[in-house]
């Protein structure tokens, strides 16, 4: 069995490889580690609102009260809510249970550190030692956790102490993303794709509480419908509603809206990239850019280092993971980082990718400036690139291929210092991801295709 921890936490086909019990152990393993020496422990579970979130939240808080730790249920927040949470409630972990902008059979597990951190690998590898010793530790009596559920349900176990309320857990997320913002967005028109996904609510909420005009598309989750055919994963239906509406933008978020994309007034996409350019524009000027630099990932496109470089800002460089940029932002003590999916952290905010607040931030740039959308995303020029998602039986053969090395030393000796190559297996499927850089854009597509092919047959 391969490792169980991906980029992002745990991910599978729910009931499936991701079972409740599956569900149960882990939290309970998680438990043990996280909440060692805590005389009453707690922990904030949320989830996104997908079916299977239902089972998996009744699972994971099994888990959690057998193990002898109080649950706070949040219910359907985001993923950035929940760890924001985490911290504010001083709660020694916290579980989001969503697969992010995975199909609605898909979900999965996300396990934050006390403060909202996301787990580094060395405490994932803790968790997963202990479930293959299936040693967990079963208080009884007054040992046994209590649960108290966020949306008004009474605290007789004292879940939550004295000094907090679990009631408005929303509310205090939403006023926590207004006061973040920094700006008054009365003037603006947004369009919100929320993928009918864990921001449903609270997303449209926040742009209108920071005084913008929102048009809300996508919002009504049925349990069902969750990234079908909208959110960041299908932007031609946020760049149409732009148009029809004659916004000035659109956002679109995924499924447990720790990522947004846009689309400017006419419909064209503003990726993640022209987005981390322009706050890191934004926050350079005002001062706020620690140490003048930027974190991205090896995925950030060329023009996005042209762009830092002419504007004297260090772009430094992960890999692909808001994890990982993360860990780089708290090393280094700088003030911004992304990935060009969409994956914005503002460290003074959050402790991980939030798609809600990227929104507010880019309108709040917007609203300062008094510049379009597009006039703003000018800034970035970006190189052709092309992405191929090849499906392969084990990823982890792929980078010992002697065939495949040979063809990006290839790939790489034909572009030369005209573009780039970069292979990498998914940290959540079984997918490696071929992507391509180059100034000619149909020899960018010819090279990755042909590498796809390589990939393929390995």
């Amino acid at each position: 069995m391969g490792r169980l921890f991906g980029t992002d936490g745990i991910r599978g086909l729910a009931n499936e490889s991701l079972s409740p019990e599956l569900a149960l152990r882990v939290s309970g393993a998680a438990a043990q580690i996280l909440s060692s020496g805590k005389k009453r422990p707690l922990a904030v579970v949320g989830r996104d609102p997908r079916a299977s979130g239902e089972m998996l939240e009744a699972a994971v808080t099994a888990g959690l009260t057998a193990a002898g730790v109080n649950v706070l249920q949040v219910g359907v927040l985001p993923t950035p809510a929940v760890a924001y949470l985490t911290g504010l409630y001083d709660a020694c972990f916290g579980v989001m249970i969503s697969a992010s902008h995975n199909p609605m059979p898909d979900n999965g597990i996300k396990i934050f550190a006390a403060g909202g951190h996301k787990l580094d690998d060395a405490i994932e590898d803790r968790i997963e030692a202990l479930l293959a010793e299936d040693n967990a530790l079963r208080p009884t009596g007054r040992g046994i956790g209590r649960v108290v559920n966020a949306s008004g349900a009474r605290d007789h176990g004292q879940v939550v102490p004295d000094q907090y309320s679990v009631a408005g857990t929303h509310e205090r997320y939403v006023e926590h993303l207004v006061e973040a913002t920094g700006q008054d967005l009365s003037g603006l028109t947004v369009v919100v794709d929320c993928a009918h996904g864990a921001a449903s609510e609270v997303g449209p909420a926040a742009f209108r509480e920071a005084g913008a005009t929102v048009i809300a598309i996508n919002a009504e989750p049925d349990g069902l419908n969750i990234n079908d055919g909208c959110g960041s994963t299908h932007l031609e239906t946020v760049q149409r509603a732009v148009r029809e509406h004659g916004a000035d933008l659109g956002l679109a978020l995924d499924g447990d809206a720790d990522r947004c994309l846009a689309a400017d007034a006419d419909g064209k996409v503003v990726d993640g990239d022209a987005i981390l350019a322009i706050l890191a524009l934004d926050m350079h000027e005002a001062g706020e850019l620690a140490k003048q630099t930027l974190v991205g990932t090896v995925m950030a496109n060329l023009g996005l280092h042209i762009a830092m470089r002419e504007a004297g800002i260090t772009l430094l460089t992960t890999a692909v993971g808001d994890r990982y940029v993360l860990e780089e932002l708290r090393r280094g003590g700088y003030t911004l980082g992304g990935e060009q999916s969409g994956h914005v952290i503002f460290p003074q905010f959050g402790t991980t990718g939030d798609g809600v607040l990227t929104g507010l931030k880019l309108m709040a740039r917007m609203a300062r400036t008094r510049r379009s959308l597009a006039d703003l995303s000018a800034v970035l020029h970006t190189v052709p690139q092309v992405l191929v998602n090849v499906p392969v039986s084990d990823k982890s053969l792929v980078a010992a291929a002697p065939e495949v090395r040979d063809a990006v030393l290839e790939a790489e000796r034909i572009l030369g210092d005209t573009g780039r190559v970069l292979l990498r297996p998914s940290g959540t499927e079984q997918l490696v991801r071929v992507m391509v850089e180059a100034t000619d854009p149909a020899q960018a597509r010819q090279l990755a295709d042909d590498l796809a092919k390589r990939v393929a047959s390995v």
